[in-house]
């Protein structure tokens, strides 16, 4: 791993019961200093479409929610013959405050050691691609919550990597070939102004994107999305948004009674439209 850090304590995984989603508990793991990729295949007997999606768990850059956000959503894309690469990442990226003994709010800061292993996963995976049935230039990223916002980050900022080469992977392009972001947090400066935070400079080249998001999401609102679609529509980038009017944060793919869990049938016909998947 680049740029390795201490980190308060040793990794912790525990079992969350006191704010279920969908009636369910679910898996929340903190203190990552061993950020680790692992690989998910499509079953034999499913079609391999080549496309692979490296996926960004939540959890506010102070832990992951690794099933709800992440293997969950692994089983979800190999069903359809995705290949999903599951990165645990470091998280806090923000140094532990040992008078508070807290960890203080990211705000609108750079996700230094989370970026920095995403660019290092998105080569890792093109380097690996052909033993991994994986076509190179269909590879892309989801992400939720904060990990919403490193996907912004790692399709705005994937030219220069911020840390010294490793190996043959960090010569390999971090760009994303398609960025899907699910209510993404730390994007917007203001609710009123929907302003983009300077952290996430969008370009032409910026990765083709789709957002989703609930208006009545108390976490991260919806200017958070929409601060990132202005943004994307200006400099013309490929972007596709749905909001809806209830489903608040952190559902992931649970179904529930809501629309906005129909979105994953979006996301796929969304990557049939940019040409990653065929009709």
């Amino acid at each position: 791993m680049p740029d390795a850090q201490a980190a308060p304590g040793p990794e912790d995984t525990s079992t969350v019961t006191d704010h279920l989603v969908a009636g369910k508990t679910w898996t929340w793991v903190m203190n990552v200093t061993q950020p680790t990729m692992t690989v998910y295949s499509p079953a034999p007997t499913e079609k391999n479409t080549g496309v692979a999606v490296v996926v960004f768990p939540g959890g506010g850059f102070e832990g992951l929610a690794i099933d709800l956000e992440g293997t969950e959503v692994c089983d979800w894309l190999t069903s359809r013959g995705i290949t999903c690469v599951l990165l645990k990442y470091r998280a806090p990226s923000a140094p532990y405050d040992w008078h508070c003994k807290c960890r203080p709010n990211r705000g609108l800061n750079k996700s230094t050691l989370a970026l920095e292993d995403a660019q290092r996963t998105m080569g890792l995976v093109r380097l690996h691609a052909a033993g991994w049935n994986i076509n190179p230039h269909k590879v892309g990223v989801i992400g939720f919550s904060a990990g919403g916002y490193l996907v912004a980050e790692i399709s705005t900022d994937y030219a220069h990597r911020l840390y010294m080469p490793i190996d043959a992977a960090d010569k390999e392009s971090a760009r994303p070939d398609f960025a899907i972001a699910i209510y993404p947090g730390h994007l917007s400066t203001s609710e009123k102004t929907l302003g983009l935070n300077p952290q996430v400079p969008v370009t032409r080249e910026t990765s083709p994107t789709l957002l989703v998001q609930a208006e009545d999401d108390e976490v991260d609102g919806v200017d958070q999305s929409l601060a990132y679609y202005i943004e994307l529509q200006k400099a013309q980038v490929p972007t596709e948004m749905h909001l809806y009017a209830h489903g608040g944060h952190a559902f992931g793919l649970r179904r529930t009674e809501l629309p906005i869990t129909e979105w994953p049938q979006l996301v796929e016909k969304w990557l049939v439209s940019i040409g990653m998947l065929s009709n």
